[in-house]
């Protein structure tokens, strides 16, 4: 895939992120739902987080499948490194849940619901039946969408919950974006065939429309205008 295939799936994806970033404005809005949002979101990406590092590592695992595959060594080099950078973002996520009085267990021990599944769910469904290179439009979306520098020192403002309840807002705004540049260098460089460009920008669209779901739901939920405890 050339730098200018590159260039063709970010412009792709511009045309549908307003989307996203409208759900997102939505969940963060500033209200005295906010804080009870934010226990929501926390939730609900731990769901989608304590994943990342199982669909890199089985994708990787599915890549040494493919010995004559062009783009499966490449792909499982990358996704083994990147599932070592990843590796424990979960946790994050449950320490910021303790910070903000929720105790971790009840982010963990609830089954995720459908459309979390779906956002999830489909990258096994390509990587199994179709092909690894699928999960790159996942993690395109997941990391060109990082929180915006500043929110987490605006969430703590408004919701009155202790800045350490954000880490996983702050680090995220401040590590994706050199994820992202890593990631276009690789997908610019594997020898990708016509129908692994289309599976790739399919994956990324998918993850737009599912990504917005999940925080349209968030912000609609009937607690959102409840407090946080």
């Amino acid at each position: 895939m050339s730098p200018s295939a590159v260039a063709g799936l970010r412009l792709e994806l511009s045309l549908v992120e307003p989307v996203l970033r409208t759900a997102a404005a939505r969940m963060w809005h500033s209200d005295t739902g906010l804080p009870g949002r934010y226990q929501h979101y926390l939730r609900s990406m731990h769901q989608v987080i304590r994943a990342s590092v199982p669909l890199m590592e089985r994708a990787a695992a599915r890549c040494e499948t493919l010995p004559h595959d062009p783009v499966a060594r490449p792909l499982a080099r990358y996704l083994r490194v990147h599932a070592e950078q990843e590796r424990g973002h979960d946790d994050w996520l449950l320490s910021d849940a303790e910070a903000s009085g929720t105790a971790p267990g009840k982010l963990t021990g609830t089954a995720p619901p459908a459309h979390v599944a779906a956002l999830v769910g489909a990258q096994y469904y390509w990587i199994e039946h179709s092909h690894p290179v699928a999960l790159l439009g996942y993690i395109a979306v997941l990391e060109g969408n990082a929180p915006a520098p500043g929110l987490a020192a605006r969430l703590a403002r408004e919701t009155g919950l202790p800045p350490a309840a954000f880490e996983t807002v702050r680090l995220h705004a401040d590590l994706d974006d050199g994820h992202s540049a890593d990631l276009d260098r690789l997908i610019g460089g594997l020898p990708l065939n016509r129908t692994q460009r289309s599976l790739v920008a399919v994956s990324a669209l998918h993850t737009v429309a599912a990504l917005a779901e999940l925080f349209d739901r968030i912000a609609t939920a009937p607690h959102a205008s409840e407090s946080a405890p």
